[in-house]
Order: structure tokens, then sequence, then C-alpha cells
């Protein structure tokens, strides 16, 4: 289902990746890697919907080849794995995690789409990346971030977020 992305009220499912079965609706979406091998099922609100962020930490600028990663943070029992569980590689380390402890990342193992980070300091949570959403306007509503962390690694050439909490450091969520 495609609709104009004037009303952000309404899903809107661009071309964008090789699957096509995303959904959402009031209270639950689809997350899915670039080669659509993996589809994850999450709720767009609470209490399974934990928060949602920006980060500019050095590891999310390198991990995601970009400036900063824009985030949402899923409780483990409501995160669905709908296809391709099988197909995820983890990779995790804690040299370079401002906590110090261990983050582990899962990747497709196809496309290479980061579908999901999980870490010792937050049990029981999964940080999901907002770009690997299927309905682009919950970006806008339902996972629009609320807090800007490591603004202090932010580049000089982007702004701060409108409407966002700025925070120095990891934030609490």
């Amino acid at each position: 289902m495609s609709v104009s992305t004037s009303d952000k009220t309404k899903p809107y499912f661009p071309l964008a990746g090789i699957a096509k079965d995303g959904y959402s609706n009031e209270t639950e979406a689809t997350a899915t890697c670039y080669c659509g091998a993996i589809q994850l099922a999450f709720p767009v609100s609470g209490p399974g919907l934990a928060g949602s962020f920006i980060c500019h930490c050095t590891d999310c600028r390198k991990i995601t080849a970009s400036m900063f990663a824009s985030n949402f943070v899923i409780l483990d029992t409501h995160l669905k794995h709908l296809r391709g569980r099988e197909n995820l590689t983890a990779y995790g380390q804690s040299a370079t995690i401002g906590s110090g402890e261990n983050m582990t990342n899962y990747f497709c193992s196809t496309c290479g789409s980061l579908m999901y980070r999980v870490g010792t300091k937050f049990p029981g949570a999964s940080i999901l990346r907002i770009g690997t959403v299927d309905d682009f306007n919950l970006a806008e509503t339902a996972l629009k971030p609320r807090v800007e962390q490591y603004i202090q690694d932010r580049v000089a050439w982007l702004g701060c977020a409108e409407g966002v909490k700025q925070v120095e450091g990891m934030a609490r969520l």
C-alpha cells in the first residue's frame, strides 16, 4: 500500500529494497533488510517500544558508514522474527563501545543490512535502525527520535534535530 507522503498518519511504502510484504497498523509494523531475507515485527507504541534516538557516537558513525544512526529500542519480549533469523550474522566487541561493555550487531548475511544491536548494558532490549522500517512515515510519527546523544561527536555541518533533547554522552531513554 502506497499513499502520498503529505499525510504522515497513513502508511507510506516507497520503492526501497526487494521485499514488498512489509506492513504497519495501529499496533505493529515491520522492518526488513535490503534484500528481504530478514523481516522483523515490532510494536509501534509502549510498553514494547521503549524509545527512539539519534546517535552520533563514533561507533554508530563507523557501523552505519554515515554521520549518525537513527535508532529505536524494542523490548525483546515484543520483538518478532518473521523470517530469516538463520540468515543473521553476529559480530560483537567492547573495545569501542562507550559503556565499555559488549555490543553485538546482527547483520543480514546476504545483503549486509544491520538489523539490530544488543548490548550487555541493555539486557532484554534490542536497538533497531529506523532506516530498516518498511513504513517510512513511522520515522516521522511513532518512531521520531526523542533524544539526540553523543552530540559532542556530531559533525559541525549538521545542526541539532528540531524539538529533540540534546545529550552529551549516552542518554537514558
